[in-house]
């Protein structure tokens, strides 16, 4: 049966269609467009899952959110591909940046965004800020200073979830030339021809 992906403009739920795209699994589009004013979701992905969130999978009768799990759920299905390598250090970095890229990184860039739509306030608050996401970014240039992805010496899943943090802080939190292993992994991943024809299907992606 065919996935169908609920994909909001602009949002995580791209890293899905790339996902897809990677490991060849049939799936169909939902397409759902930002408010104009809000920049919120469409209240229509609440009748879809409580949250009214992007993005969510429906298969076979089964409704899946957040990124991770999804991600996880089709890791699985698609035979493990796009999982963890063989040793068992690729399998702990594997599992860590699966969880990284939601629970570390994306808290302190979501506080970025906030900060910078408040006058004035925003910017002694963007002041604190910057320097502790640059920790963040110096680890994840040493990571990929030391081998080709996230995980490895193979793309893996753990790369699609690092994807849409690192595009967000490239747009809005410094990550720049003076970081060349990430800059050089974030042109890697958008050459990739899944990346481009999930890209294309998807529709407005602001970071990319």
């Amino acid at each position: 049966m065919t996935i169908i992906v609920h994909h909001l403009e602009n949002s995580r739920s791209q890293r899905i269609l790339w996902m897809l795209e990677e490991i060849g699994l049939p799936y169909e589009i939902r397409h759902y467009a930002r408010d104009k004013k809000t920049m919120l979701a469409p209240p229509e992905l609440k009748l879809i899952h409580p949250l009214g969130k992007s993005p969510v999978i429906e298969d076979d009768g089964v409704v899946i959110a957040e990124t991770g799990a999804i991600v996880e759920y089709l890791v699985e299905k698609a035979d493990g591909r796009l999982g963890p390598g063989a040793h068992r250090e690729s399998v702990l970095r594997y599992r860590q940046f699966i969880h990284y890229a939601e629970g570390s990184m994306m808290p302190p860039l979501f506080a970025m965004l906030v900060a910078g739509r408040i006058p004035l306030f925003g910017k002694a608050v963007l002041k604190r800020l910057v320097p502790m996401f640059d920790v963040h970014l110096d680890y994840l240039e040493a990571e990929l200073a030391s081998r080709p992805w996230f995980a490895g010496d193979e793309i893996s899943a753990a790369d699609i979830m690092m994807s849409f943090p690192l595009e967000a802080a490239r747009s809005r939190a410094g990550l720049g030339p003076s970081r060349p292993a990430t800059t050089a992994w974030l042109a890697k991943i958008h050459a990739r021809p899944g990346y481009q024809t999930a890209l294309a299907k998807g529709g407005p992606y602001a970071f990319a």
